[in-house]
């Protein structure tokens, strides 16, 4: 079992930056792939981007790609999400997820077996 707590998230105005923050508990974190979706109000949680056990491949959505980067520290069970040049289309909660499965890509979100709480990111234009 992976429990996972992201944070990070908060107000910034269009162009700004965050850094997303997805703590894992557990066991075999270094080997799950870890991702991010977000959901705004009314909406259906959609990818975002994903990063491979090793941080050797990422994946993004088209509507981030540029902007965004995936990292982890397998060290410290943590995976990251550094946003930049934020939008206001960018405002939602953000999942952080993993999967153990081993499968790439993963951009459904029925592949991911754990959800963190979610941290809320609001861009004002």
């Amino acid at each position: 079992q992976v429990q996972l707590v992201d944070s990070g998230g908060g107000l910034v105005q269009a162009g700004g930056s965050l850094r997303l923050s997805c703590g894992a508990s557990g066991r075999t974190f270094s080997r799950y792939t870890m991702g991010w979706f977000h959901q705004a109000p009314g909406k259906e949680r959609e990818f975002v981007a994903a990063i491979s056990w090793n941080g050797r491949t990422t994946d993004y959505a088209d509507s981030v790609k540029g902007r965004f980067t995936a990292s982890r520290d397998n060290a410290k069970n943590t995976a990251y999400l550094q946003m930049n040049s934020l939008k206001p289309a960018d405002t939602a909660v953000y999942y952080c997820v993993a999967d153990g499965s081993g499968r790439w890509p993963l951009r459904n979100a029925i592949a991911y077996d754990y959800w963190g709480q979610g941290t809320q990111v609001t861009v004002s234009s």
